[in-house]
């Protein structure tokens, strides 16, 4: 019996000591728990495998529970540092694996990322309610806002002191926070936020799998070349190649990724391949399938309660608060008032393409799958341009030059090829940015081209935020991800101009990240009023298209030769063109998106109804549908940030028009503009109130007439 025992006390210790030297590998071999010693302390994406996220991020939450605690227990007066800072400066470990996971979701996914997605999201919302929802830290929040309201420069109460600018703008933003968190909530009520906000998590990530599952396995294919009459060599050679990699070489396949079926509305002739492709487009997430009917349905009702929760009539009321419209009402007053303008130019257009059918000898009324392709057909008749002669001048390397050419020109900073960057896909390209002297500003990753494991769309987002100053700065880690037209064999990336004017769009929000100089990374870059944020981006795209800087970049990607004067005065002349269909579309979605979120009664909401009455009572021609649909409409229900707030990009296009004025009235490259609109817009992140920081600029707020001028949504009658 002795030796049974000792045996059995063997066996446990030997046990013990396996799965310690198990857990300290795990430790080891996990890029997670070290400092990471690549080049500016860049992820080191060749070492990071999908199995070290889920350690990663318990023991990630476990950290920042702990610094929690430090907080809560700290028996000092809670004062600004002890509280607001150290807020701020917690989760350090959970934003650098967050920052990674997430960006990973987006832009390179597989299988087991969306498993981990699953599992860890519900967990992610409960850690996040956890500390919003956590009285006695709260309690020393509202402390020191309180001891704020009480103080004066000149006058200290207690252990409060005066804060400057910057430092009130975090306080704000972090009191809103838990605010708007529910921590003002009773505890049955905060239990209910609990469960809404657990199941809302889950369903974002499923609403975009879906749509990304349904985009990589859809494709048109096309067996009889004759079927490709009108097409540019350029689209038949990719379509090609993308066949041949689905098992149909000498066939052509079009894809739901918008290099492929956008120039295939423009160019291909045949008119029922049109109507299928687009069909397909447009009916993304309604197929047996792939239906995202069910998981709207169920956002809805959980954002009504959630709001309702929270003290709001409805969704839109929670989210526009916290922006620069404050209200549903200003938005509604923006877009309404936008919309009559844009309907009429829009009816104008269609009575004109109309008639092209008609001269045509097409039977039948105008369809939203030839709107794209009879606007080709006019942009050629009105001003003998067409857009697909424009691509050999546009190559993505030429392009992306001309943008950084143009931020070196207003911004001082320099852009500098870096090999020796881990990236996470071989598309992906990696760069330093600097200042003029070679101060470090970022690390900045680009990658450009679509493929399975990538959802639609472009946008930017930062693995790492700028903080701090001086010694203890942090420099920002940022990518841009877009699905631009990808090289063939015989042509590199040749860029649509809707293609070029998103690459500096996106390039825009990259600077906003880069040129951030704030000390706290709660209110660093990007992290402004949604409906400020598109300024930086959308202000970057009046240049792209700009004689001056056309000179610079638009060289032909065979010859050299740089882009002739006629073909620049071509696309100046056409710059208002089919306007009217632009912003239509655009407002359509926008409007769609508003309704959905200050709708009473989600549970009552047909979604498919709910569309079609909407469009019904705006007036929408049949031949535009809404930019973005409900079932496939992300940035509505793949998350919040959007949701009720796709209007931001108009709202920030008033901002940008009249911003732009200022560099048309003294110079588009003027370097002590441009360095006016960094100091006092692109540098201040979310520091100050997004209209000071106009006003601060521009000397006045905005008007709306540079918009309409711009899109000529009105008669210009310079």
């Amino acid at each position: 019996m002795k030796k049974i025992t000792l045996l059995m006390l063997f066996i446990f210790f030997l046990m013990t000591a396996c799965i310690n030297n198990e857990t300290k590998k795990e430790m080891t071999d996990n890029p997670f728990f070290s400092e990471w010693t690549t080049p500016h302390e860049v992820p080191p994406f060749d070492l990071i495998k999908d199995e070290h996220f889920i350690p990663a991020f318990e023991k990630a939450i476990e950290n920042q529970n702990k610094e929690i605690d430090a907080i809560v227990s700290n028996t000092e007066v809670p004062s600004f540092l002890n509280t607001i800072v150290a807020l701020d400066k917690s989760g350090n470990d959970l934003r650098k694996v967050s920052g990674v996971f997430f960006n990973l979701t987006e832009a390179n996914t597989n299988d087991e990322i969306t498993k981990i997605t699953g599992e860890i999201a519900p967990k992610l919302a409960n850690h996040n309610d956890n500390i919003l929802l956590n009285a006695n830290l709260f309690k020393k929040v509202k402390h020191v806002a309180d001891a704020q309201k009480h103080i004066n420069v000149e006058v200290e109460i207690g252990n409060a002191q005066a804060l400057n600018q910057e430092q009130k703008a975090l306080l704000d933003e972090i009191y809103q926070g838990f605010v708007r968190g529910g921590s003002e909530l009773n505890e049955e009520d905060q239990a209910k936020l609990r469960v809404v906000n657990e199941k809302l998590a889950s369903l974002y990530p499923e609403f975009d799998n879906i749509l990304l599952k349904e985009s990589n396995n859809f494709y048109m294919l096309i067996e009889v070349e004759a079927e490709l009459s009108g097409l540019p060599k350029s689209v038949k050679d990719a379509a090609a190649e993308v066949a041949t990699s689905k098992g149909h070489k000498g066939a052509w396949a079009f894809t739901l990724d918008k290099p492929s079926w956008i120039p295939f509305l423009q160019y291909a002739d045949n008119r029922n391949r049109r109507d299928e492709l687009y069909t397909a487009w447009m009916n993304r997430g309604k197929t047996t399938e792939y239906n995202t009917t069910p998981l709207i349905n169920e956002i809805l009702v959980l954002r009504e309660q959630k709001a309702k929760l929270l003290g709001f009539n409805n969704f839109a009321e929670y989210a526009v608060s916290k922006n620069m419209a404050k209200t549903p009402d200003r938005v509604y007053e923006l877009l309404l008032g936008l919309w009559e303008p844009s309907l009429e130019k829009a009816r104008a257009e269609a009575v004109e393409l109309q008639a092209l059918m008609n001269r045509e000898g097409v039977n039948g009324e105008l369809k939203s799958w030839d709107w794209w392709y009879y606007t080709e057909e006019l942009r050629k008749e009105k001003y003998d341009l067409d857009e697909n002669e424009l691509r050999p001048y546009f190559s993505l390397e030429a392009v992306k030059k001309g943008a950084f050419e143009l931020s070196e020109r207003l911004y001082g900073i320099k852009f500098i090829k870096r090999n020796d960057i881990p990236v996470y896909h071989e598309d992906v390209e990696a760069y330093e940015v600097t200042e003029a002297d070679g101060t470090h500003l970022g690390i900045f990753y680009l990658d450009y081209f679509p493929r399975s494991s990538k959802r639609g769309g472009a946008w930017m987002e930062a693995y790492r935020k700028q903080s701090g100053s001086g010694n203890d700065e942090v420099t920002p880690i940022i990518c841009n991800v877009g699905n631009f037209t990808k090289p063939t064999a015989d042509a590199p990336s040749l860029l649509s101009v809707d293609e070029v004017l998103t690459l500096f769009h996106e390039l825009g929000h990259g600077l906003h990240g880069f040129l951030s100089s704030v000390e706290y990374q709660t209110i660093s870059g990007t992290s402004v009023k949604r409906d400020f944020v598109e300024l930086p981006s959308q202000i970057m795209e009046n240049w792209a298209l700009e004689p001056e800087l056309l000179k610079l970049y638009a060289y032909h990607y065979k010859t050299g030769e740089l882009i002739p004067q006629v073909l620049v005065e071509k696309i100046q002349l056409s710059g208002k063109f089919n306007q009217g269909f632009v912003t239509t579309e655009y407002l359509a979605a926008s409007l769609l998106d508003m309704n959905y979120h200050t709708a009473a009664n989600a549970s009552e909401i047909n979604i498919e109804a709910f569309e079609n009455e909407s469009m019904k009572k705006l007036g929408l021609i049949d031949a535009i549908i809404p930019r973005y649909r409900t079932n496939y409409f992300a940035h509505a229900f793949s998350g919040e940030g959007y949701a009720a707030g796709y209007y931001v990009y108009i709202w920030a296009a008033v901002l940008d028009a009249d911003a732009y004025e200022a560099f048309v009235e003294q110079g588009i490259f003027n370097p002590e503009l441009g360095q006016s609109f960094r100091d006092n817009v692109i540098s201040k992140g979310g520091s100050d109130d997004p209209m000071t920081l106009f006003v601060n600029f521009r000397g006045a707020e905005p008007s709306l007439q540079p918009l309409l001028k711009k899109r000529g949504l009105v008669k210009d009658n310079s």
